[in-house]
């Protein structure tokens, strides 16, 4: 039997000078993978196997010596392979010296990441936080204590073997394996096009997060300077996902995968997110060598959770966008489960996946942009054709009362729920016309109460003022804090709708 390997076309790579080879083998590194498929395969079809198995009077032992034969025969073909040689000597070398010469050459190759030598690690920092249990979160986890807790393990145990896997179908093994030839053209992309660096992080709980970073602050662009850290969505991988809409605008771009997802380890729970999260933050300011106030955050539907925790935990985060997300997980899950279990829906997700997005985002001052998408079937509690149901009007609901109380009193919730309600741009700009709002009015107000107090939100603006005058500035702020986008939730952003949120 000789050794399987196989890679794709080689390309000459545009800026390395050498061809990037994607190269998976039949050996230790493709035999792995192949073996986790079946593995997984197998792991809900053992029931049926066992019994076909049994009444056909087939013996385990002999199928436990096949399995021995093919593995070893594998391994020692493997090694007669001159391509695998010096890929197993690059791969050594690297991890002896981990020099940006060595680094360079092992990215070359994809290969099982738990082999990848580690690139930055959480205990870098010079005064890390010493919490057991990770990073801060805004709500703790339940910590579970003794026989009385029976039945609160019993809902965890549920909601870590299927309530997360609905929410985080990215994290199951045969999807990942689906999905892996659009993953790998992904991130040789990511490679080839735009001289991406493939980085393992390790964050406090242990788990090893996958990293990409394309850097462009040598192409002498504006937006290269500024660093845009990706939040991808619940099924979303930074080989595919959100990245490249910054990346065709020009940006310095680092996108990370949960925990779970591709290359990471773990399971992607609210604490572990956070602290993934936060080793992604800490390797951009003090390996890649950006400030914080040069970094914005970037978020597509779920990832408005680690977006809004980032933005909390470090203030001084010049943006945040958030795309296709929502306020709080609570009323979405609600609605795809039966009304007898709410009882349980709402202890399981308050408990154990509280992604309270609204409440983290109020924490913090900095420029906001919301994109809501006009279309949207995934974070509505209705239906795509009801856009009031879009839980992104209630993100931007919550932010706006909190910032601006005085102005968003009950007739500033309605003016801005009837623009809510237009779901195309005539309709947006018939509503906004309709109370004849003058911009540079609003502006001029906003400004002079910047000017004559610079204080922090939420703001008293706009407690002397008209009705007119409160109704303007409401629908003013509603539009500079969000923008429509005429689609469906997984439709991919373009690069002319990412946009910098607005400033004062």
């Amino acid at each position: 039997m000789t050794l399987a390997w196989l890679c794709y076309p080689h390309r000459q790579h545009p800026r390395l000078g050498k061809y990037y080879r994607m190269i998976h083998f039949t050996g230790r590194e493709g035999f792995r993978s192949k073996a986790s498929a079946l593995w997984s395969l197998s792991y809900y079809s053992s029931p049926l196997l066992l019994c076909y198995l049994y009444r056909k009077g087939c013996r385990l032992i002999s199928l436990n010596i096949y399995v021995y034969r093919l593995v070893a025969q594998l391994k020692i073909t493997r090694w007669k392979n001159s391509e695998y040689l010096q890929f197993i000597s690059i791969l050594e070398e690297a991890k002896k010296n981990h020099t940006p010469a060595n680094k360079k050459r092992v990215r070359c190759y994809d290969f099982d990441f738990s082999y990848w030598p580690l690139d930055f690690s959480w205990t870098e920092v010079s005064s890390p936080k010493q919490s057991k249990a990770g990073v801060s979160l805004l709500k703790p986890e339940p910590r579970l204590r003794g026989a009385a807790d029976s039945v609160l393990n019993s809902v965890f145990l549920i909601t870590h073997s299927f309530g997360r896997r609905m929410l985080y179908p990215g994290s199951v093994g045969l999807l990942q394996k689906a999905m892996r030839p659009m993953l790998q053209q992904g991130q040789a992309r990511l490679i080839e096009e735009f001289d991406g660096q493939r980085n393992k992080l390790v964050a406090c709980d242990g788990n090893e997060i996958d990293t990409m970073f394309v850097d462009r602050r040598r192409d002498g662009g504006q937006n290269g300077q500024t660093l845009v850290i990706c939040c991808e969505g619940n099924a979303g991988f930074y080989e595919v996902g959100c990245m490249n809409t910054p990346l065709e605008g020009g940006y310095s771009v680092l996108g990370w995968n949960h925990p779970g997802f591709g290359g990471s380890t773990g399971v992607p729970f609210p604490q572990n997110e956070a602290n993934a999260m936060d080793v992604v933050i800490q390797f951009a300011i003090h390996k890649l060598g950006f400030k914080i106030s040069d970094i914005v955050v970037y978020a597509w539907s779920i990832g408005g959770f680690t977006a809004s925790w980032a933005v909390m935990s470090y203030p001084e985060i010049q943006s945040i966008v958030l795309d296709a997300s929502f306020d709080d997980l609570l009323p979405l899950a609600l609605k795809v489960m039966p009304d007898s279990w709410r009882p349980l829906v709402q202890h399981t997700v308050r408990q154990y996946m509280n992604l309270n997005n609204a409440e983290q985002l109020l924490k913090y001052q900095g420029p906001v942009l919301l994109i809501r998408r006009t279309r949207d079937e995934i974070i509505t509690t209705t239906g795509p054709e009801d856009v009031m149901s879009n839980r992104g009007n209630d993100l931007l609901l919550k932010l706006l009362q909190f910032r601006y109380p005085k102005i968003m009193t009950d007739e500033g919730i309605r003016v801005v729920r009837q623009w809510l309600g237009s779901s195309t741009p005539l309709e947006e700009a018939s509503v906004y016309s309709g109370y004849e709002v003058d911009d540079d009015w609003c502006v001029s107000v906003l400004q002079s109460y910047q000017a004559d107090r610079d204080v922090l939100f939420p703001w008293s603006v706009g407690e002397d003022m008209t009705l007119e005058g409160r109704r303007q500035l409401a629908l003013f702020l509603a539009r500079k804090y969000m923008r429509n986008f005429e689609t469906t939730h997984c439709t991919p952003l373009p690069a002319s709708e990412f946009h910098q949120p607005w400033r004062l």
